[in-house]
């Protein structure tokens, strides 16, 4: 199952495909006894896709027998013993792909000519993604990070090693001047490669950076790099040979620190548009505003949601399945919002008081 959303990744769900292209979407859940339903769900969801594929008199004989047996070579991937708070599977002809989301999402089945991305991207935003770079003089590591894990990716190079013959631990060891292995200039240049790569890495896809490593290794890096300069510095030795837990265990608390921080600014931003006349609060305001794309900066209260019914000039509050409601209002705002450029900050509960869970900063 997917659980990294990069923009190339993005632009390539979003891209048109032969009718039809299915999204089917069930919210799922990490423990018992609440996923003990979860496989009849998922099942029952499939099912429905099917149904929809059968009756629709757009969808040709041949080709809803590839969908569907996409779907079912889908369902036969799924593990719901590592299932977190969703579950989206998106089948088209000839390809299939399982998604696994740390946010929940409304049971739905779509038939289209593209995939139902919003849900995924509000999930990836939500989730805080970082990067988390090991270094040491003779390996540098890189770990994508999110909502409670880390996983090591072999991306843009990484892992990094450094050679035997340019490169003697023990031998430092022995004549017991650790801190040279950072003045050697063979290290110079090994952290050189190490700071390109990531730079590399980051173009492709921009997240906030932590570094660990000693002391001695994160100012080298930040002496021959650009990379270093704009990251949370983590002064944790051994991590770029050390474990997935290890290295959350180190990054962890600063990252919480770090979203703490942000959650103040937002605050402040929010306090001050309130000030200046460019702010809006509440889903029907917020959504109007990001359809007109004017809002610069989007708070939402990590566990907000909301059913809504749009009624034309406005939104009004409807219950889960009636007629035309829309479960994920504020997955569409999200979207929405980043599609304009905006940026998109979850926060914790509470933290926007009488603003109901979303607001935002506009920008006129």
């Amino acid at each position: 199952m997917e659980h990294a959303l990069s923009p190339a990744t993005l632009a390539e769900l979003r891209r048109p495909r032969p009718y039809p292209a299915v999204s089917v979407l069930t919210p799922t859940h990490r423990r018992a006894p609440l996923n003990t339903q979860d496989r009849v769900r998922l099942r029952n969801a499939v099912a429905q896709a099917k149904r929809q594929l059968d009756s629709d008199p757009a969808v040709t004989r041949e080709r809803r027998a590839d969908v569907v047996q996409e779907l079912d070579r889908a369902l036969a991937e799924i593990d719901l013993a590592h299932a977190e708070d969703g579950l989206v599977i998106f089948a088209a002809p000839g390809e299939h792909q399982v998604w696994s989301l740390a946010r929940s999402v409304p049971e739905r089945v779509v038939l289209s000519d593209t995939f139902l991305t919003r849900n995924l991207v509000s999930a990836q935003v939500s989730e805080r993604p970082f990067w988390a770079l090991s270094v040491s003089a003779d390996r540098v590591t890189l770990w994508s990070g999110g909502v409670d894990r880390v996983t090591e990716k072999h991306v843009g190079g990484f892992p990094l090693t450094r050679s035997r013959q340019n490169f003697d631990a023990e031998r430092q060891e022995r004549i017991g001047d650790q801190p040279s292995i950072f003045r050697d200039e063979n290290t110079r240049q090994f952290l050189r490669e190490a700071d390109a790569a990531m730079t590399g890495v980051l173009r492709d896809e921009p997240r906030p950076v932590y570094v660990t490593g000693e002391q001695a290794a994160l100012s080298l890096l930040d002496e021959v790099g650009s990379v270093a300069k704009c990251a949370v510095h983590v002064p944790h030795g051994g991590l770029a040979h050390g474990t997935p837990e290890a290295v959350w265990q180190a990054v962890h608390p600063v990252h919480e620190a770090e979203q703490r921080k942000q959650a103040a600014e937002v605050a402040r931003e929010l306090t001050s548009a309130r000030g200046h006349r460019t702010f809006a609060a509440g889903v029907d305001e917020v959504w109007q505003s990001a359809r007109e794309g004017r809002i610069r900066l989007l708070a939402v209260e990590e566990n907000f949601s909301m059913i809504v019914r749009d009624v034309g000039d406005h939104l009004e509050p409807a219950t889960s399945g009636e007629l035309d409601a829309r479960e994920d209002i504020v997955d569409e705002i999200v979207e929405q919002c980043l599609e304009t450029g905006a940026e998109v900050r979850f926060v914790p509960d509470g933290t926007l008081g009488d603003a109901t869970g979303i607001a935002g900063v506009l920008r006129y």
